[in-house]
């Protein structure tokens, strides 16, 4: 972990993980109606190992446990309330397993999101009150650390009210937090706005987020096409370790449909230009599999080539630092 957080601070390319839930269904793997991939962290556990196991043979330095859709309200609709801290500490060892499996000493993120069970994804709404948010958002952060998690990786954070609760929750471990923003653009404005709630700005979500002094931001689970400009508007807040790790395709609960999806080396192609423009943390969200993580880890040398010429035209990366309470 002294070495990922060296790496970080330096300003080194790190290559992550590509999408779990989506992969795993590429695989056969059923997605629960309520909670989507949650659910296989129970009921198919070798199969995330698997995956798990892949991406680190693909070259991925740092793997995203697959609890995206596990926090203890989501198990609560599956049934499994109880269980939670359990099943959520759980999830960390199947990631020490794959990488045990491999033999590789790669570092492990905690993944934790706003995901409401049933339709409404980030339930910015009523499903849930704010109080149960946070008891679930604290419950898995503590959850998360127990288990041996490396890293806290907030995913697809979009609003102003939860995801600066998952933040506070998040550094209360005490361990490095990754911050995940998603965005999209609006089709009759073109502004850039939250994935899937147009009414949540971008930005809004930026000046509520970065403040709160995350270790790394990462542009994630949003489109290529999208991505050059949540980058560009994420810059004048943001001068700390950047990542990028986008989507391909869409969602339609409980199901990813793989349309349009980037190839291996055209994404590489963009990481190289997204690396002139300091970003240094590299991977996949939905729809990106292990050929995508395996080409960013070929392309190694000429993202870092591309990151050599941003730092000779004045980028200096800062790490996040804070103690916020939960």
């Amino acid at each position: 972990m002294t070495r990922l957080n060296d790496k970080v601070a330096a300003g080194d390319i790190i290559i992550i993980d590509g999408g779990m839930g989506t992969e795993l269904e590429r695989r056969g793997v059923p997605m629960h109606a309520q909670t989507w991939a949650g659910a296989s962290l129970v009921e198919y556990p070798d199969a995330v190992v698997d995956v798990h196991a892949d991406y680190i043979r693909a070259g991925a330095e740092v793997i995203i446990t697959n609890t995206f859709g596990a926090s203890p309200h989501m198990l609560s609709a599956m049934g499994h309330g109880e269980r939670a801290e359990a099943i959520i500490r759980g999830s960390v060892d199947l990631a020490k397993r794959a990488r045990d499996q491999v033999g590789r000493d790669v570092a492990i993120a905690g993944s934790i999101s706003t995901m409401a069970a049933g339709g409404d994804l980030t339930d910015p709404g009523k499903r849930h009150s704010d109080d149960e948010i946070a008891d679930s958002l604290g419950r898995m952060a503590r959850a998360l650390a127990d288990g041996g998690c490396d890293v806290i990786a907030l995913e697809m954070m979009r609003d102003t009210v939860r995801s600066p609760v998952a933040m506070l929750c998040a550094k209360e471990t005490g361990l490095p937090v990754w911050l995940g923003l998603a965005c999209t653009r609006e089709k009759d404005s073109g502004d850039l706005v939250a994935f899937d709630f147009p009414e949540n700005r971008f930005a809004d979500t930026v000046a509520a987020m970065v403040p709160l002094e995350p270790d790394l931001v990462s542009v994630m689970h949003t489109d290529v096409d999208v991505t050059d400009d949540a980058i560009d508007a994420l810059a004048p807040h943001w001068n700390g370790p950047l990542g990028v790790y986008p989507e391909a395709g869409y969602f339609e609960m409980p199901h990813w449909h793989f349309v349009d999806v980037i190839a291996p080396d055209a994404l590489v192609e963009r990481a190289r230009a997204w690396a002139g423009k300091g970003v240094t943390l590299f991977g996949g969200c939905c729809g990106l599999g292990p050929a995508h993580i395996a080409a960013l880890d070929g392309a190694r040398e000429s993202l870092e080539a591309s990151r050599r010429r941003d730092r000779r035209e004045g980028h200096v990366p800062r790490s996040g630092s804070g103690a916020l309470v939960c």
